[in-house]
This record gives C-alpha cells, sequence and structure tokens, in this order.
C-alpha cells in the first residue's frame, strides 16, 4: 500500500457492466486508485469512449490483459467471462490480492466446478486458498484472504435469507424452492438474443431451467450452514428492467418452528449488519427500494398453507450482487471501515 493509504487497483473486464460499477463506485472510495483497466476488444480507447457517464473520473486508458503491469498493483477485480480468470489469477506476482467476480473460484469441489462449467479447473492449487466472499457470514476468513471468491447476484440474495435459517434447523430443506427474477444486465454486456429489447421488453422469461449454474452455489454453501447436503429447486427468469433482483423461496417449517422464530433468527443475524435488513412486517419490499445501493432487503411472512413459510429477497445485481460486494471485500482484506464508499443510499423512485 502507498504511503499516501492509497491501494492501486486493476480491473479485468473494465467495459462490463460489473467493472463499469466497480469504477463508478470507486469514486467515492477515497482509497481507491484505479491504475490499470483491461478490456480487450476495447483497448486503446478512453473510459469516456465507453461509458460517457463516467469521462469525469481522472481514469486510465483502456488496454489489454497483455499490455498490463501487474507488478504495481495492490489488488485487481476480475470481471471476466467464466473458465477465463483461473490461468490469469495464477499468474499473476503473489503479493497482489485478488477478487474474482466470476465463478472461476467459486466451488470448492473441483470436481462440481468440471461438470457445471464443462471443463477441467485451470487452477486447483489456487482454489484451497479461495475465499467464499460473502462478508455477512465469512468475514473473518475475507480479513485474512489473498483470493476472495465473489457470490454470483442470486445466490448472495437466496444465501443471506436462508444461511441463518438452515444453521438455527428452522427448515425441512427437503422442501425449498426458490424462485428468482434478475434484471437484464445480469446477462452481461454481450450480445445475445434473448436480451435485445424487441425480445425482452415486453416479456417475462424463464431460463436454465433445472440447470442454472448458480444452484450448485447455493447447494454448497446451505449443506455447509446445514451440516447435511442439501438440494434446492431453483429456477431464474428475465425481467424487463435494467438493475434489480427479486428473490422469493417457499419452504416448510421444520417440526416445533414457527414465523416468529424465522424472524427471530434473521433480526438477530442481521441487527448491526451495515447493508442487509430485515423489514418490518407488512411494509413493502421491492427491487426498486435497493436501486443503486449496496442493500439487501429480507422479509419473511407466515404462509396461508400451515407450516409454509413465504420469504423475500430484494438487491441490486450490479451491486450488493456483484461490484459492491466486491468492493465491500476488498475493505475487509485491507483492513479498511467494511461500509467505505458503499453509504450511497437507494436512488428512488
Amino acid at each position: 500500500m502507498s504511503i499516501d493509504n492509497k491501494i492501486k487497483v486493476g480491473i479485468l473486464g473494465a467495459s462490463g457492466y460489473t467493472g463499469a460499477d466497480l469504477v463508478r463506485l470507486a469514486a467515492a472510495h477515497p482509497h481507491m486508485e484505479l491504475s490499470v483497466l483491461t478490456a480487450n476488444s476495447h483497448a486503446g480507447k478512453k473510459y469516456a469512449e465507453v461509458y460517457p457517464h463516467l469521462g469525469a473520473m481522472n481514469l486510465p486508458d483502456l488496454i489489454t490483459i497483455d499490455q498490463a503491469d501487474w507488478s504495481q498493483l495492490d489488488v485487481i477485480f476480475c470481471g471476466l467471462p467464466h473458465g477465463t480468470t483461473q490461468k490469469i489469477v495464477a499468474s499473476l506476482p503473489k503479493h497482489v490480492k485478488v477478487i474474482d467476480l466470476s465463478a472461476d473460484f467459486r466451488l470448492r469441489n473441483t470436481d462440481t466446478y468440471k461438470e457445471w462449467y464443462g471443463h477441467d479447473h485451470f487452477a486447483p492449487q489456487l482454489q484451497t486458498k479461495a475465499v467464499y466472499g460473502l462478508p455477512e457470514h465469512y468475514r473473518e476468513q475475507i480479513k485474512k484472504a489473498d483470493l476472495v471468491a465473489c457470490p454470483g447476484c442470486y445466490p448472495t440474495a437466496a444465501l443471506l435469507m436462508l444461511i441463518p435459517l438452515l444453521k438455527a434447523k428452522l427448515l425441512d430443506i427437503n422442501s425449498i424452492i426458490i424462485d428468482a427474477k434478475s434484471g437484464l444486465t445480469g446477462a452481461g454486456r454481450g450480445l445475445k438474443q434473448n436480451t435485445l429489447f424487441a425480445e425482452a421488453g415486453e416479456g417475462f422469461s424463464v431460463y436454465g431451467v433445472a440447470g442454472h449454474r448458480h444452484a450448485p452455489e447455493i447447494e454448497q454453501e446451505l449443506s455447509v450452514a446445514q451440516g447435511d447436503d442439501v438440494m434446492v429447486s431453483f429456477t431464474p427468469h428475465l425481467i424487463p428492467m435494467n438493475r434489480g433482483e427479486f428473490v422469493s423461496t417457499y419452504a416448510n417449517l421444520a417440526a416445533g418452528a414457527s414465523i416468529t422464530d424465522i424472524r427471530q433468527v434473521l433480526n438477530d443475524t442481521y441487527r448491526d449488519e451495515p447493508f442487509v435488513r430485515l423489514l418490518e412486517e407488512g411494509a413493502g419490499i421491492g427491487t426498486q427500494y435497493v436501486r443503486g445501493s449496496n442493500q439487501c432487503l429480507l422479509s419473511a411472512h407466515a404462509d396461508r398453507v400451515p407450516g409454509r413459510v413465504l420469504l423475500f429477497s430484494t438487491l441490486d445485481n450490479l451491486v450488493k450482487g456483484s461490484s459492491g460486494q466486491a468492493i465491500q471485500n476488498m475493505n475487509l482484506m485491507f483492513g479498511f471501515e467494511e461500509t467505505l464508499g458503499l453509504n450511497q443510499q437507494p436512488m428512488f423512485p
């Protein structure tokens, strides 16, 4: 770290949506100095040519990954597509801390990674060092980590709700159904037919049915919380908006558990957390109440069907679901105040 308490930061994949939000959030962080921005498809351009809304920032020009000098950096955020990060991270200087926003280090079992991502893990020696970057549940490990795997946006919203409840053995683990919806930025900035305006603009569609790659990530963390293998029904949907994520979870209560127990455990778990909040009963919950912020809101209700509960969580998929959580992890890794640069309140309406 430099003598002025600035850390030199590199962002790989800075032209993607998550990269742009990292840059946007860095503008409010007093200790982040953006030194390297890579974007192979836009190399040679000024950042303002790709994202005019960030043109007022004093940013380095975009370069290719091959042109980057890692030696002077303190931390690198990797916002590259899945399957492209492992070899790069393995080649970095040992002093550089890494926060990976792809799925390349999220799954602890490399065989599971191969099953879901279709190729061998290219850096299995690093997988054992990777810490799952959900600060509310892995804070102490993150503080000591050199490699953090940021959770996916769907897993963040689902796990913040479910981990405390499974630790407390309040749910029937064979009954969990996760019904998830995300804005179109969750699919990335690349051209895809299903995210074209004419295809998605007035529609609501399901995708990844019974095979979305976030399912094993969710199950991995829930199994740790439960102390036993957990499988869930997880179905994601695209909704015609830019940002936002809303997860509805339906489950049976465990024998003897009640909605009062559910709310008590969530309150006890997150009472002192800066970015996660259980809403009062009857309060409205929706993506419009978290837009642009690093907040995750939770809501819990008894179903009219006896013994079942309705659990809702919402966050901005590009902030708490990605770039904001990445900076939250960085703050922990470098000993900064955890909320530094992340206190933007939601934009409403």
